[in-house]
């Protein structure tokens, strides 16, 4: 862990990230590539130590409420976030002054603030997003192995449905020759059709891999699957867009899925969801009757 003062906190989409280097060591990471300029080891944890008081600075001077995103280069709920608290913090910036706020994550940490998800999401909105990538525990172990398992997280998603907080699955990345199977696919789902979620993003059946998390990714296959780093490169070469053979029929089993079960899976109408700020009818009739 290591300790910068930071320029600025949100970005124009008002998304921010607290921490940068994660380590929950998931043999996929894209956070590792090259592009996203961090020059520091990935597990040795960047913390903006200034990111509190440049939040609450950019909420005070905020025209409009809208929602506060965080978790699209590092979750949030690193071992770290338990020592020091920032996401909590954060949280209670955005329940003070009246924002919405949503997060990526794949730890059952999130639960030590689900007060706060709560009281959020009774004044505007508040949804929470979990990564799930295989129903096999064993190999959740291998593929994400410094965090919550697969079944772990799915009994976040229920706490969080029986608090009416809602909550949105990203189904990705999905490994070619690993984990590119209906049998999968359809366990992962019926957790999310129990949690009741909200929606299911999926970008297609497959990964990205680009320079830095290329080398991460297969120089971990050739520790836990022997040979099949040969076989991607044999299959794709250098491509960026990994999609499995698969694809095509698991993605029409995915959409087939969720359809009947009132679960929303178009990425650009989620997308849309996640990024709309709304204000409870009761918080606004409150505000008519600031003296009562």
């Amino acid at each position: 862990m290591h300790y910068i003062k930071a320029k600025g906190i949100l970005s124009p989409k008002n998304g921010m990230n607290l921490y940068r280097g994660c380590s929950h060591g998931c043999i996929y990471c894209d956070s590792r590539s090259k592009c996203y300029h961090i020059e520091h080891d990935f597990e040795d944890i960047e913390v903006k130590e200034n990111a509190i008081e440049l939040l609450e600075k950019a909420l005070k001077h905020k025209r409009k409420k809208c929602m506060i995103g965080t978790g699209s280069m590092t979750d949030p709920y690193i071992p770290l976030e338990s020592e020091l608290g920032n996401v909590r913090k954060a949280l209670e910036l955005a329940d003070r002054y009246g924002f919405g706020f949503t997060l990526i994550t794949k730890s059952n940490l999130v639960l030590k603030d689900i007060d706060l998800l709560k009281k959020i999401n009774e004044k505007t909105k508040c949804v929470i997003q979990i990564t799930l990538t295989t129903y096999d525990e064993d190999l959740c172990r291998k593929l994400e192995p410094n965090v919550s398992t697969t079944k772990e997280r799915f009994e976040v998603l229920k706490k969080l449905r029986d608090a009416g907080i809602p909550t949105v699955v990203w189904l990705c990345p999905i490994l070619p020759f690993i984990n590119d199977t209906k049998e999968n696919i359809s366990k992962l789902l019926d957790y999310c059709i129990e949690a009741k979620v909200y929606g299911i993003l999926c970008f297609g059946i497959g990964l990205t891999l680009r320079e830095g998390n290329r080398e991460y990714f297969y120089k971990q296959l050739d520790r836990l699957f022997p040979g099949m780093k040969e076989k991607y490169i044999e299959t794709y070469g250098n491509e960026y867009v990994i999609n499995s053979p698969n694809n095509n029929e698991l993605m029409k089993f995915f959409h087939k899925t969720c359809e009947p079960n009132d679960i929303i899976h178009d990425n650009s109408k989620i997308f849309q969801y996640l990024s709309s700020f709304d204000e409870k009818q009761s918080n606004k009739q409150l505000g008519l009757f600031p003296y009562l």
